[in-house]
């Protein structure tokens, strides 16, 4: 289970609601399982159990399918699992270059994916709000999705958000600040006739951190950090299972720790930060000067130059090659503060990162090794994202996921005419007559 304190229930559902992500994880964690299993489980009652388990089937969250197989003494209890196939989770992410949507069924098995250049800065939050919204209609007119029930849209947006309120206080490198993107959002989506859900908002790398953490190489790792590779560097940061937020919820910035007195100059405002030296811009700058001369690759040039940077340091490029050891050796720099503070189990590169890990990780290890003071960078694996560019996208439908399963998210309405039935059933919902 992944924790968060970001949003809770509250008032006279908050007892119900809790049971009922209890009993929706106890089945997601040891399907298929009785009514009993989970009773033993969760420590509820067999009636609570009960009443909870039918409300989950009608809600079209667990089904029935059959009775259990080994030998039990008694009656046979019915078996249940999680029932993915009406229910479907959206996640969103808008970068500096592009937006990218995941949905996702609830046991959190990939439906589709989108990835689109998008010049989210130059374009304005008002703009990329309208896009986002156009990408989530246009998702959820998939045939793919077709006749499922929407859980929500889980938003990642680099830079410092209030996730409780929703809103992008500050992102440098998308140029906004204090926009209610979760705000906006509702009011595009019902002015385009979009059915009612929750919106979630929330940073990039929590998101990333989410996503590994539920679904990545390094899934129940619980103390992970998830490094963003963009024109952003930003950590998403998991210990005992549960997201650091820091006192305000803007916690994670690691690109803008200073690294180098007088260098250059960041997205922020300030000199010498982690992103100004490692971030993506920094790196291409360096490493494809013809296409970025001077300051950032702006719009949907990104993925064009590091494929280009690619290229370049597999033919042995050496002004390359140096650029991108340099680069990987200030964000090993950045990793080792992260090392000597929380001794997580593993810190993933994500992003961009990804595709330039075979020349940036080398060097990023053997600065960790230099800078931390535990032996063998204190258990601490520096591994790289499988989850590529979807990774934050791919959190925001998790995160919804695990709201539910965690009682924090309301369940979905009823869909009498979609619910799903047992093996046998008849299409009104009726069993065979004997």
């Amino acid at each position: 289970m992944l924790t968060d304190t970001a949003t809770g229930p509250a008032g006279s559902q908050a007892v119900r609601e809790t049971n009922l992500g209890a009993v929706l994880r106890a089945v997601r964690e040891a399907a298929p399982c009785s009514r009993a299993d989970v009773a033993a489980t969760t420590g509820l009652t067999k009636a609570t159990v009960s009443s909870i388990v039918g409300d989950l089937i009608a809600h079209g969250l667990v089904r029935e399918v059959g009775a259990a197989s080994e030998r039990r003494v008694g009656r046979p209890g019915v078996m249940l699992t999680l029932d993915g196939r009406g229910i479907t989770a959206v996640g969103l992410e808008v970068n500096v270059d592009y937006i990218t949507v995941v949905a996702v069924d609830l046991v959190e098995q990939e439906l589709l994916s989108r990835h689109e250049p998008f010049a989210a800065g130059a374009a304005g939050p008002e703009a990329c709000a309208r896009e986002l919204v156009d990408l989530l209609r246009r998702t959820l007119a998939d045939p793919v999705l077709a006749g499922r029930t929407v859980l929500g849209a889980g938003v990642a947006v680099p830079g410092l958000i209030d996730a409780p309120r929703g809103t992008v206080a500050n992102a440098p490198n998308l140029r906004w600040r204090d926009f209610p993107l979760r705000a906006r959002m509702l009011e595009l989506m019902e002015e385009a006739g979009l059915p009612e859900m929750p919106v979630l908002v929330d940073n990039d790398a929590n998101l990333g951190a989410v996503a590994e953490y539920r679904g990545g190489h390094r899934a129940h790792t619980c103390d992970l950090v998830y490094i963003t590779g963009e024109v952003g560097i930003g950590a998403g940061v998991l210990l005992d299972g549960r997201l650091l937020r820091g006192s305000t919820g803007y916690g994670g910035e690691i690109g803008h720790i200073p690294l180098r007195r007088g260098g250059p100059l960041c997205g922020c405002g300030r000199r010498g930060c982690l992103e100004a030296v490692a971030g993506i811009d920094a790196i291409l700058r360096r490493t494809v000067p013809d296409l970025a001369p001077t300051a950032p690759v702006s719009g949907t040039h990104l993925a064009a130059a590091v494929a280009a940077t690619v290229e370049r340091a597999d033919a042995g490029d050496v002004g390359v090659l140096r650029a991108l050891e340099r680069a990987g050796s200030w964000l090993g720099r950045g990793a080792a503060t992260l090392v000597n503070l929380i001794n997580p189990q593993a810190i993933i590169l994500g992003g961009y990162f990804v595709p330039l890990a075979p020349w940036l990780l080398p060097p990023c290890t053997a600065a960790v090794d230099a800078h931390v003071l535990a032996p063998e960078r204190g258990g601490c694996r520096l591994e790289v994202s499988t989850l590529g560019l979807s990774a934050a996208a791919r959190g925001g439908a998790a995160a919804l996921v695990d709201a539910l399963d965690t009682g924090r998210l309301p369940l979905p309405p009823r869909r009498p005419l979609e619910r799903p039935r047992q093996e046998g059933a008849r299409p009104n919902g009726r069993s065979p007559a004997r």
